[in-house]
């Protein structure tokens, strides 16, 4: 199943660190970037290594967003052999040769098959997405819009239109990649939470399937958008089926229109993301 909700737990935080994983979030990133101010990075690095020796994660994924330049090294090493991460979250990615390094880095220490998710957060990155996409152990892409709004200098509406073409190129460096649908950027307003929903509609609509936050009171909401609805299931399930029964490349469905492989590619994708 794909997570829906991945909340940002501080690397420096034991408290915090113990009590996420019951927050209701499908995946924790545990971060050792932004969240960890600079004398801290290495009390932050031991600390998440020791919780991640005695953590209990269950069904629920854990991330690691990584440090860029020359920390990244050290993060890595400090977090990648632990069978508890899923996988990295790295930030500030510039250029697809950066995971070509890390690929050779992460072999090199035995952790084979660990993905990772690269955090785009300048516009030469975005411009760089399917490139980037296509990089060695890429799962997914997620943008860092903070840091995108502060390169370009783009100040977003109540309706998010300015982000429109960025959001869009990356769900379409995505899927020409093959990889796994991008993770939706953070909102950093944990307490409006209906604008929060009609953000995450949104984001939906445009093909993400999951959303990074906060804030745990913004989990539910994330989680609710992200669950597709009985009648949604429903529909799928029944025209899956029929499709597979019928044995032909077209059918009319109960609404007398036409379906190919193409809606029943749909239909697969609200399956697979059916709890």
């Amino acid at each position: 199943m794909t997570a829906r909700s991945y909340l940002y737990v501080p690397g420096d935080s034991p408290e915090k660190l113990g009590k996420a994983l019951g927050r209701g979030a499908d995946a924790l990133i545990v971060d050792l970037e932004d969240a960890v101010p600079a004398a801290g990075k290495d009390e932050a690095r031991a600390a998440v290594r020791d919780w991640l020796d005695t953590a209990d994660p269950g069904p629920v994924e854990i991330w690691v967003r990584v440090n860029p330049g020359e920390l990244r090294e050290a993060d890595v090493r400090a977090v990648a052999a632990s069978p508890r991460v899923t996988g990295l979250v790295l930030a500030k990615v510039e250029t697809a040769d950066e995971l070509g390094t890390l690929d050779a880095l992460l072999t090199g220490i035995g952790a084979e098959r660990l993905p990772v998710v690269p955090l785009l957060e300048s516009a030469a990155a975005v411009l760089r997405a399917p490139r980037i996409a296509a990089a060695p152990r890429v799962a997914r892409l997620q943008v860092g819009e903070a840091d995108l709004r502060a390169d370009t200098g783009i100040t977003p509406g109540d309706d998010e239109r300015e982000l429109l073409w960025v959001r869009s190129q990356v769900v379409l460096a995505s899927a020409a990649a093959g990889i796994d649908p991008p993770v939706a950027p953070v909102s950093t307003d944990f307490r409006d939470l209906d604008a929060l929903r009609a953000s995450t509609l949104g984001l939906a609509r445009l093909g993400y399937v999951g959303r990074a936050c906060i804030h745990p009171a913004q989990i539910a909401v994330i989680n609710d958008v992200f669950t597709p609805a009985d009648d949604e299931v429903g529909w799928a399930r029944d025209l899956v089926a029929r499709f597979e029964a019928e044995g032909s490349g077209v059918l009319v469905d109960s609404n007398g229109r036409m379906v190919d492989e193409a809606v029943v590619r749909q239909a697969r994708r609200v399956l697979a993301r059916a709890r």
